[in-house]
């Protein structure tokens, strides 16, 4: 049904941007465009080439699938959002870690859950606050999340890489 040239669904999605901050607006449209992008990648990890690795000495599909989904969550714990996950591949060796492909699917599932979650949740004060890190010292939020969304990424390129390039295929 249309309304003046706009569809119903368009109208509902515009009323629902108007009831957004700004600033939510912008946080979750840089949430969309990570998962997009890193989406191209990730959605090609499956259970059958988690094992596979660049070369022998690099970390395989799945590790560095699951060391994704581990951190998103861990770097919760700077954006009060404690996690129960447990740290098996920050700074660990590849010994298995991620043969399970869907509990690390699920994993980075309940990162951008998390992620969406204090978006909608969230002022700006909060946002620029600034929190102690092991890895940084003394940031913004907002800096941690760019750092999730950018170790995301990069990790992303990786698995990318292994993909297109792996001698275990």
């Amino acid at each position: 049904m249309r309304y003046f040239g706009i569809t119903f669904s368009s109208l509902l999605s515009l009323l629902a941007m108007a009831q957004q901050s700004d600033q939510t607006i912008l946080l979750n449209q840089m949430v969309d465009q990570n998962i997009l992008t890193c989406g191209f990648t990730l959605d090609q990890v499956d259970q059958e080439n988690v094992l596979w690795k660049l070369n022998d000495s690099t970390a395989s599909i799945g590790f560095i699938y699951r060391h994704i989904g581990e951190t998103m969550n861990l770097f919760g714990n700077f954006l009060d959002k404690p996690s129960a996950v447990l740290n098996t591949t920050i700074g660990q060796t590849d010994i298995g870690q991620g043969l399970d492909y869907a509990s690390s699917k699920d994993l980075i599932a309940k990162g951008y859950a998390m992620i969406r979650e204090l978006i909608q949740e969230k002022s700006t004060d909060w946002w620029i606050e600034e929190v102690d890190t092991p890895f940084f010292g003394k940031v913004s939020r907002f800096r941690v999340f760019s750092h999730i969304l950018y170790h995301t990424s990069h990790h992303s390129g990786q698995i990318a890489l292994t993909l297109s390039r792996s001698t275990s295929k």
